[in-house]
């Protein structure tokens, strides 16, 4: 086995939708844990309509990204009856999360209070847009909302231009993975003495986690925002740093090289690669602070190079160099690299409606081998067997239940 077993037995109730909340359950099923979802009978998850093409499509393939290795049971929580399932649900669970909108989960019933009398030694978690005791604790928030207010689009962006989104979706994932980090951490303590914990987290505070050298650069100088640094990091790194273009033209046709201001061989190699000898002891070059002064002579001279040289092979010179560099590829190229397949980094989602789905899963190796994938469920697939497996309810309740229409 190759990671799917460190969480087994591990029982995780389910109540998360887009995308905060479902990849860091996915993270869990991924090793292992059995997520049970918890969705509405008639639509499910919104994310399985987000990004469907057509009325009648199946689930859209964001929702396939977040949801796989789980499955799902659908139960109207409007229904008294509906209720009382979810709450026997959490009696034998050891975790459950929710990032339902704020003060959602308290007005059906599935506080963290109440849940805690049913099950004093639940992991109960909640993932919210913003936190309690912030003035915008009862906004809604999705990543871009929290990348606005946690800082990174502040620092993201060309120096002259305006504020950008990052491409990654690292308020929604990125909070997501603080939470999977802090689940293990509950449990484990639970393991050991029996105590529940109740988990919460705003995105917005884990944009601030992941901008801390953007908040150091600025204690260290002169105590103004951090700004935009383009391609550079904040603080302007050493040049040369950042991307240069390359042979070909293209959109993504540059290489990121890095010189790092602990390590002056790297200007030296750079120089070398590049055939430049002839500025080894050129003053305007001579330190990283020389260097800054004039900038756009670095970044000219590179550029020049690096133009005469398609993308990959300026990056294997460069690198073959000792000198940190990397050509920028894009998920085209990235998805056409079988070594991604090879590797398990990328793989194959066998799903009964959609076929086969290639994409890429939990990047981790266990003894060797990153864990398996498995299809994201269809709506209410796993009802009986749930039921079955963690309430031990019968099948003629089962089938009362469906024919009331408090499951699907």
């Amino acid at each position: 086995m190759s990671g799917e077993n460190c969480l087994s037995g591990i029982k995780i109730l389910d109540l998360t939708q887009f995308e905060a909340g479902p990849s860091c359950t996915e993270a869990l099923a991924w090793m292992g844990a059995d997520v049970v979802k918890i969705e509405n009978p008639k639509v499910g998850d919104p994310g399985r309509s987000s990004g469907g093409k057509g009325a009648n499509a199946v689930d859209a393939l964001y929702f396939l990204q977040y949801n796989a290795n789980k499955r799902s049971v659908t139960v109207n929580l409007k229904d008294p009856r509906g209720l009382e399932v979810v709450k026997d649900t959490a009696r034998t669970a050891d975790v459950m999360i929710e990032n339902f909108a704020p003060g959602a989960i308290e007005r059906l019933g599935l506080g963290y209070d109440i849940v805690k009398a049913i099950n004093p030694a639940i992991v109960f978690c909640q993932i919210k847009g913003f936190g309690t005791g912030s003035p915008y604790e009862d906004n809604l928030a999705f990543d871009m909302i929290a990348q606005a207010c946690g800082g990174l689009m502040s620092v993201t962006g060309e120096e002259d231009g305006p504020p950008c989104k990052p491409g990654a979706t690292i308020g929604d994932t990125g909070t997501g993975m603080l939470m999977a980090v802090s689940i293990l951490g509950a449990y484990v303590r639970r393991l050991r003495t029996g105590q529940g914990e109740h988990l919460q987290v705003a995105m917005q505070d884990a944009i601030l986690h992941y901008i801390r050298n953007a908040f150091a650069y600025m204690e260290r100088t002169d105590g103004k925002a951090a700004p935009r640094a383009g391609s550079r990091t904040v603080g302007g790194g050493s040049p040369p740093i950042g991307v240069y273009p390359c042979k070909g033209g293209g959109p993504n046709d540059y290489v990121y090289i890095y010189t790092s201001a602990a390590n002056p061989e790297h200007w030296t190699r750079l120089l070398k690669v590049m055939g430049r000898e002839d500025l080894l002891d050129d003053p305007r070059f001579a330190n990283p602070a020389a260097r800054t002064e004039h900038r756009a002579e670095v970044d000219r001279i590179v550029s020049e190079w690096t133009v005469r040289h398609d993308k990959t092979t300026a990056m294997e010179l460069v690198g073959s160099a000792t000198i940190p560099a990397g050509a920028v590829l894009d998920t085209r190229e990235l998805a056409d690299d079988a070594t991604f397949q090879d590797r398990g980094i990328r793989q194959t989602m066998h799903h009964p409606a959609v076929g086969e789905y290639v994409m890429s899963g939990w990047p981790v190796r266990f003894g060797g081998r990153p864990p398996g994938l498995k299809p994201a469920p269809l709506l209410g697939e796993h009802g009986a067997q749930v039921l079955a497996e963690w309430l031990g309810y019968d099948a003629g309740r089962i089938a009362n239940l469906k024919t009331n229409e408090v499951i699907g």
